[in-house]
């Protein structure tokens, strides 16, 4: 038997060219053209632009109307303002607060939650909101979430996730506060309950095997659980590193919910990389928090709209949460605006669940309200945000080689920032949601 032949043969076979028709089609090349464009990376508002996309990125950007040659679509918006899609870093899109909450726990099941989950995500990318980080959800549905987003099954922002959150028994973190007895079972590490620094390694290495993106913990107490205080340290300072080494092992951050003045310490000297809420945070917190680059993402809207259900809808809430409540409501922006100019770095986030979700762009008033200048406030929901997730290469800005997230609003929000509450055009990579 004759080898060569075969073998030149197959050479051949391997070596040929291939043919047009085998190579994978190109990526679609579109176009969207802007009567203003605000530059996030250099806080500046740019006139009539183009923005090229090719697939899911961004090509190029150029000044005023261009022809370009090959593009299928071209989307023309001569009166409005383009900017880059809008990050939340803190939102709950598995759940939404109502007048029923507190019993509805007691009849859902965590499909009743995820399956309203998926409308809660189609509003908030309606919003202009295309990308979010949901930093707690009850039994890890956002990953699920999350999941069918990236698969394109349904709907939705892009999702860092962080699970279910990390805390101590009987704090913020822990379901079966208010239960009775023989309800309230003994929740572990495996359920993010944590009381050792043993605890926090295993509770770390399970949110690694569910999935998550991040981590999420709980060090002080909160508003709408059913314990008695918002802002007590409910983990030490040794849980709270032991959470960050095991965390920073697998490549997370960490964000740590802290009302309280000394909670926020601890978290910050534990090494996290944001404080969620703030509320009681000090001149001290505020210090450490420059020197440490810690992050505050201060969540107004969450604790005006708690004031105002505690004071319009009391009967819907424990009694304990009803006094929470009004504590913390009017605290909470004063707080942020005086964290801005101690200048604390500031991402922007909402605790989306605690309103209606849709609502987002409505902290953007709050925050420029407590004293924070619109380009600021758009920063914070842009490139600070990348920033904060540690993804600023791919969003954040709109800039060649980054995720074509593109919104417009009709008018300057620079002028009128509840103009980003009127979101007429949303794109996520690529793809036109919203026109």
């Amino acid at each position: 038997m004759r080898l060569a032949p075969i073998a030149a043969a197959i050479a051949i076979l391997f070596t040929a060219p291939v043919h047009a028709a085998d190579a994978p089609p190109k990526p679609s090349l579109s176009v969207v053209q802007c009567g203003h464009l605000i530059d996030t990376d250099a806080g500046r508002l740019l006139g009539e632009s183009t923005i090229v996309i090719e697939g899911r990125r961004i090509r190029e950007v150029r000044s005023g109307y261009v022809k370009v040659d090959g593009a299928q679509d071209i989307v023309a918006m001569p009166t409005s303002t383009c900017l880059p899609g809008l990050i939340d870093s803190h939102v709950h899109l598995t759940m939404q607060f109502g007048k029923t909450t507190y019993s509805d726990r007691f009849r859902w099941n965590e499909a009743d939650y995820a399956i309203r989950s998926v409308v809660y995500a189609k509003r908030t990318l309606d919003a202009g909101f295309t990308t979010v980080r949901n930093v707690a959800d009850n039994d890890y549905d956002s990953v699920a979430l999350r999941n069918a987003i990236n698969a394109d099954i349904v709907p939705g922002p892009r999702i860092f996730t962080a699970g279910v959150a990390i805390g101590s028994t009987g704090g913020h973190a822990d379901d079966t506060d208010g239960y009775r007895l023989n309800l309230q079972g003994d929740p572990g590490p495996k359920d993010g309950i944590i009381n050792s620094p043993e605890d926090a390694w295993k509770a770390v290495r399970q949110h690694y095997k569910e999935g998550t993106d991040l981590i999420k913990i709980m060090p002080s107490g909160g508003v709408l659980d059913e314990s008695t205080s918002a802002d007590n340290p409910q983990l030490t300072i040794e849980e709270i590193k032991a959470i960050v080494a095991a965390a920073h092992d697998y490549g997370f951050t960490v964000a740590a919910h802290a009302h309280g003045a000394e909670a926020i310490r601890r978290a910050i000297l534990g090494g996290v990389d944001s404080i969620e809420h703030g509320t009681y945070m000090n001149d001290e917190d505020m210090k450490l928090a420059k020197e440490h680059g810690t992050w505050l993402v201060p969540t107004i809207i969450a604790g005006k709209t708690a004031q105002e259900m505690a004071e319009q809808h009391p009967e819907s809430m424990p009694p304990q949460v009803v006094e929470k409540a009004k504590q913390v409501g009017p605290i909470i922006q004063a707080t942020a605006g005086k964290a801005y100019k101690a200048g604390v770095k500031i991402a922007f986030g909402t605790d989306a669940a605690v309103y209606p979700h849709g609502n987002n762009a409505k902290e953007f008033v709050y925050m420029v309200e407590a004293g924070m200048p619109p380009m600021f406030v758009i920063q914070a929901a842009t490139t600070h945000a990348a920033q904060l997730l540690k993804h600023e290469k791919d969003f954040g800005s709109i800039a060649p080689g980054k995720y074509a997230d593109v919104i417009a609003v009709e008018g300057n929000p620079l002028e009128d920032i509840a103009l980003l509450q009127r979101v007429k055009f949303v794109m996520k990579e690529g793809k036109v949601y919203k026109n």
